[in-house]
């Protein structure tokens, strides 16, 4: 009997953690990993960080040594793009001309930098990848008028590191507030807060009309000069393929808590993935380096025939102004928020509450640890004493019993 064949399409952080779990797990059959860019899976977190501000530039953060694919017997097609999934023949053509039979297949195939719609909008550069990187640093010259267009984690990192570099920087964003999706609005005024003192100019309610050689005008008439414009304004999620091939698609591709797509043998993880939460009973649509990883690592698992239900705490963190923001939860199911510590310390946290005081979702600011309990809070549906819980004389973790 011929072995079985697992193929994954997309070699990021959910496509190669699903490689490496599936054959720690037991599949002893061929998997292949198919991936558009050339280079073998890294992390993307410090393109906007590291990539951008050390000298000299760093070598990328490679997810595994090349040396583990070859001894776990994971085959890397690189630089060799998906063109058509057949899902009922079990068939994936790839731009090459290539055809490869599948028992299983994952979609992992991730996102792409959403682009600006605007006239002009084909010279803001995007940051979604390495070679994006490659593109960005360069730019970033000391004195350069650099102009971000949008407020969210993307655009606020490339802020802080083009600030780094001694670049005179802006951002525009049309909403009203700094990462309006992912954080509560005390939070977002903190962050505001925080670029400003750095010297950081930041616009709300400043919608961009188009893009000029040396200015990005705005919907209110006005101008911002500029050398470069860097656009952050999300990703698009890579559904074509799935799309095309009947599978089903709800602003992501639709997946169960264990990564099974609507048709047999057909799965997804990661970015793509509008996975089923069981714990917060919905459908979820996460971008995080922690999310990428686990969901791979667990639909890759499901894969190989272990299968554990996927109910991960969301949980994301951003660096700026070397500043460590991480989010754990889902801040707006909350409805009050507790306050451990002086927003003005280096080092606090805030705990949202739901209606029945239960922690759903808790924000560090440099509290790491506070954060790890804070997730433990959260997994356990507990109602800490809110008055215990401000106060940092008690132990975050004798809370956490339940």
């Amino acid at each position: 009997m011929a072995p079985k064949v697992h193929v994954i399409v997309g070699a990021g952080q959910a496509g190669a953690n699903a490689a490496v779990a599936m054959r720690e797990a037991g599949f002893d059959g061929r998997i292949v990993l198919v991936g558009d860019e050339p280079h073998r899976p890294y992390e993307r977190p410090p393109l906007s960080k590291t990539a951008l501000t050390d000298d000299p530039e760093p070598e990328p953060s490679w997810f595994f040594a090349a040396e583990k694919f070859s001894a776990l017997d994971i085959e890397l097609r690189l630089g060799a793009a998906a063109k058509t999934l057949d899902a009922a023949s079990r068939r994936l053509t790839l731009a090459d001309g290539d055809v490869l039979g599948f028992d299983r297949l994952l979609l992992a195939t991730g996102g792409r930098a959403r682009p600006l719609p605007v006239p002009g909008g084909e010279h803001a550069l995007l940051l979604r990848t390495l070679d994006d990187a490659r593109r960005i640093r360069p730019r970033l010259q000391a004195g350069a008028r650099v102009v971000c267009i949008g407020a969210g984690v993307i655009g606020l990192e490339i802020a802080s590191s083009a600030h780094r570099r001694g670049c005179r920087v802006t951002v525009l964003e049309a909403a009203p507030s700094a990462m309006g999706r992912a954080m509560t609005s005390a939070m977002a005024r903190w962050v505001e807060r925080l670029h400003r003192e750095r010297g950081v100019d930041l616009r709300f309610g400043a919608g961009v009309s188009a893009i000029e050689p040396d200015r990005v005008l705005c919907t209110d008439g006005g101008a911002v000069p500029a050398d470069v414009v860097i656009a952050g304004i999300g990703i698009v999620r890579n559904t074509a393929l799935a799309q095309a091939a009947g599978v089903e698609v709800d602003g992501g591709i639709v997946v169960d808590e264990f990564g099974r797509a609507g048709m047999p043998n057909i799965y997804a993880a990661g970015d793509v993935a509008a996975f089923w939460h069981p714990s917060l009973q919905r459908r979820l649509r996460l971008e995080s380096w922690r999310h990428a990883q686990n969901h791979g690592i667990a639909v890759g698992r499901a894969m190989a025939g272990i299968a554990e239900q996927y109910d991960d705490v969301p949980w994301y963190w951003t660096d700026q102004h070397g500043v460590t923001i991480q989010v754990a939860g889902l801040p707006h199911d909350g409805v009050t928020t507790v306050l451990r510590g002086n927003e003005t310390a280096a080092s606090f946290s805030a705990f949202h509450l739901d209606a029945a005081g239960r922690v759903v979702a808790a924000t560090g600011v440099n509290a790491a640890k506070d954060v790890r309990v804070a997730m433990t809070m959260i997994q356990k549906r507990l109602a800490p004493d809110p008055a215990k819980l401000a106060d940092p004389a008690t132990k975050l973790q004798t809370l956490a019993v339940g």
